[in-house]
């Protein structure tokens, strides 16, 4: 485990949140402060998911010392697989989730964050990576959260597929774990 490996894990993990922000945007046509704390709420999220996840699997640490990288390469694989699903399937109710509730905000967080779980779990052989990377993880979520809504407000038409992005991202990083554990890259 590196800050790069890191760095890119939390960008295509920060993917999910950076759609629902931008469809935020572009029902809001303006700034509101709420966007801050739809951000904070989501880095919030994203941070406490993986720590949830590696706690639960140190349960198995020897079974996930062995097989570690298999395991990377599966989870984010089917992560990346079902963003890049998802981002060809019209999700009319993202759109019909726009608003500021607070109740909302969360439902949302929390169904964004349910894929960061599994990371937790790639942390296992990495103890010491796990809460430098969690706020690594919550702080680009959150920025990528601000940034994506803005997007939405003041470039609404320009058309990202920020899912399909943020799981070819996945994908790569799997197979790059993977190939670095399987071969001693």
């Amino acid at each position: 485990m590196d800050w790069i490996n890191v760095i890119i894990m939390a960008v295509g993990l920060a993917m999910d949140c950076c759609a629902v922000s931008t469809v935020q945007g572009l029902t809001q046509k303006q700034w509101h402060p709420r966007a801050l704390l739809m951000a904070a709420i989501f880095g919030c999220f994203h941070m406490g998911m993986p720590i949830i996840g590696y706690y639960a699997g140190t349960l198995f640490v020897n079974f996930m010392q062995t097989y570690a990288p298999w395991i990377a390469l599966a989870l984010l694989g089917f992560l990346g697989v079902k963003m890049i699903w998802e981002s060809y399937h019209e999700n009319k109710e993202a759109e019909k989730c726009a608003n500021w509730h607070i109740t909302n905000l969360l439902f949302l967080a929390v169904a964004t964050s349910i894929d960061v779980l599994a990371t937790g779990l790639l942390f296992v052989p990495y103890p010491d990576w796990l809460f430098p990377s969690v706020v690594t993880i919550g702080g680009i979520t959150a920025l990528f959260s601000l940034g994506g809504y803005l997007l939405g407000v003041y470039v609404g038409k320009l058309k990202l597929n920020m899912e399909l992005i943020g799981g070819l991202v996945l994908i790569g990083l799997g197979i790059k774990i993977w190939a670095e554990g399987f071969f001693g890259i």
